[in-house]
């Protein structure tokens, strides 16, 4: 059965490399790309959309969401995607002018009224538009499968000390989508750090396809955090929880985010041993098959066209 799906993002060298395997993915289709400010400025993430469905040759809308969080300043992650978001590879220029009128908001809310079984977000970027769609059009709700989120930590932050940088963007965004009544995945910070792919992996993935080539060039370029000399990959885990969920080992708790601290706000704190009330929102991996999703990477990339 085919899964249908909406892809909120800001490319970003690893939302890029997610979008390419989910582009690419058998039973998969995308209806719809949306793009928020996040890892750069919100131009540069609609454009790198838009480069994304020509050099696959796909035929999807994109649609620029949010240029910025709803409360606080816009910070970016150029110093670790580069200036353009893409660094490492030479995509053809694109048009602006190719994406979808108005707001990303409002063409997700019409792609899930308009869909005939409900379909499944994943959520790369920080939570700006989801935030906004969940409250403004709550008739949308029982068209959502699922959110999976990649955002968030059950340990330590990246952005800050607690606070990881999709959801350190945008906390009160993401405070509204974790109390929202909508099934929800938290594919956190903690398992991009055991999903993460070597140097001599991506050299052996430029020798098979262009697709190859353009991850092997961006990952030159990436300024990720680095475990065991390797490169954590986020936003695939995202990807690989949707197509292969038993790779994880999940807990269902309760998230919410901290909005009041000056030294913890963003923070992501999940209660994955119960120890509070509050009721379960979410799903959040613990674990993931570190084998498993590194062979399921270099496949996916190989079966790019």
């Amino acid at each position: 059965m085919v899964k249908h799906v909406i892809f909120d993002t800001d490319p970003g060298i690893d939302d890029a490399i997610a979008l390419s395997i989910l582009l690419n993915a058998e039973d998969i289709e995308v209806d719809l790309i949306t793009t928020v400010g996040g890892n750069v400025a919100w131009e540069k993430t609609a454009r790198n959309a838009l480069k994304l469905v020509h050099f696959f040759d796909r035929q999807i809308p994109v649609a620029a969401g949010n240029k910025g969080p709803l409360l606080t300043a816009f910070t970016d992650a150029s110093e670790v995607h580069g200036e353009s978001g893409m660094d490492g590879y030479d995509f053809p220029e694109v048009s602006m002018d190719e994406l979808v009128e108005g707001h990303a908001v409002l063409a997700m809310r019409d792609c899930l009224l308009a869909a005939e079984d409900p379909v499944t977000i994943v959520a790369v970027g920080p939570q700006t538009n989801m935030a906004l769609l969940l409250t403004m059009f709550p008739e949308v709700r029982e068209k959502i499968a699922e959110l999976i989120i990649m955002g968030g930590s059950f340990t330590r932050g990246n952005k800050h000390v607690m606070d990881e940088f999709n959801i350190g963007t945008d906390p009160e965004a993401a405070q509204i989508v974790f109390n929202a009544p909508i099934k929800k995945t938290m594919v956190g910070l903690d398992i991009g750090y055991i999903a993460t792919i070597g140097a001599a992996e991506a050299e052996e993935l430029a020798q098979v396809n262009e697709a190859g080539r353009m991850v092997y060039g961006m990952l030159k370029a990436y300024r990720s955090q680095e475990r065991d000399g390797e490169l954590a990959m986020y936003d695939p885990t995202a990807v690989a929880y949707l197509l292969q969920p038993d790779m994880f080992k999940t807990v269902d708790c309760n998230v919410e985010v901290e909005l009041g601290s000056s030294l913890t706000y963003g923070q992501t704190v999940v209660d994955l041993d119960h120890k509070t009330d509050r009721p379960v929102n979410c799903t959040v991996p613990t674990w993931i098959d570190r084998d498993r999703f590194k062979a399921w990477f270099k496949d996916s990339i190989r079966a790019c066209r």
